[in-house]
């Protein structure tokens, strides 16, 4: 996918390259086709990029205490039940509209809310939680995890995979 995504660019800026490119196109281009940049210092337009973003779940940032992954929930999608024994999780809504689920195991949910755009969603260690996508556009989140919660680099295009890659 962001091969595809790499030799599109490179067309597209051969055939431009005369006419020339923004800045801003530029650095916005070099945003969505970035990989996992933690280690090191980074600003970025989080807004941009988490609308921009097509795959399911991709870690953008891994730093040693924390971690910023980026999601594309699909319309009737959910980003799956879960619960982290050791790290909180921040959650902001992009895009979309979502229906959390929160409690202290799955059958025991105390939280059932729907938030939309510009929601943020805060999630203590030890909670089982979910988000469906209830909504009719697809659901654009970044998440902030302390500490990392995916290995540097993870990229799951959809959520079969990252099923596939929780269950490994």
């Amino acid at each position: 996918m962001k091969l595809l995504l790499v030799l599109l660019s490179v067309l597209f800026f051969a055939g431009y390259a005369q006419e020339g490119i923004s800045e801003d196109f530029e650095e916005i281009l070099t945003e969505v086709l970035s990989e996992d940049r933690g280690k090191e210092p980074w600003v970025t337009d989080i807004e941009g990029i988490t609308v921009e973003n097509t795959l399911f779940r991709e870690a953008r940032w891994t730093g040693d205490h924390l971690q910023m992954t980026l999601m594309s929930i699909p319309v009737g999608g959910q980003i799956g039940g879960e619960v982290h024994h050791h790290n909180d999780q921040f959650i902001r809504i992009e895009q979309g509209t979502a229906r959390v689920l929160m409690g202290e195991s799955a059958e025991n949910i105390t939280f059932d809310k729907e938030v939309t755009d510009d929601w943020a969603v805060f999630i203590p260690a030890g909670y089982w939680h979910n988000m469906l996508n209830v909504g009719d556009v697809d659901l654009k989140v970044y998440s902030i995890y302390g500490p990392p919660e995916h290995p540097y680099g993870t990229v799951h295009a959809t959520f079969k995979e990252s099923e596939e890659a929780h269950h490994h």
